[in-house]
């Protein structure tokens, strides 16, 4: 069973987006900021998808994204960004897969998870 990955500051979304997946049958894991979820990644291997957003106290999902790809381990792992600012052309800005805007279209958000996980 595949295995997204939350990073999320706020607990509401962590729990609406882990419901979502859970109820397609997706593993969940979820880390309150860009330095726990580097941790979980480190010790639990790569998820199919990360779903990451961009405001966030301790590492933001910018500083997320800048050590991920420093990591030979996790570079490839897609990252999808869920963010409430609007951001010019931010797929090529951050070097995401995707970036989706909050509040987030369940029906959107779940076929971009469906196009990286399966």
């Amino acid at each position: 069973m595949a295995t997204v990955l939350i990073v999320d500051d706020d607990p509401e979304i962590r729990d609406a987006l882990t419901d979502a997946l859970e109820g397609r049958g997706y593993n969940v894991a979820v880390a309150g900021d860009g330095a726990e979820a580097l941790a979980w990644l480190r010790k639990s291997g790569a998820p199919c998808l990360i779903v990451l957003d961009l405001m966030m106290p301790t590492m933001d999902g910018y500083e997320f994204i800048n050590q991920q790809k420093l990591d030979p381990a996790l570079a490839d792992i897609p990252v999808v960004v869920i963010t409430a600012g609007r951001h010019p052309n931010p797929p090529k800005v951050l070097e995401v897969a995707e970036v989706l805007h909050k509040p987030l279209a369940r029906d959107r958000f779940m076929s971009v998870v469906q196009q990286h996980c399966g």
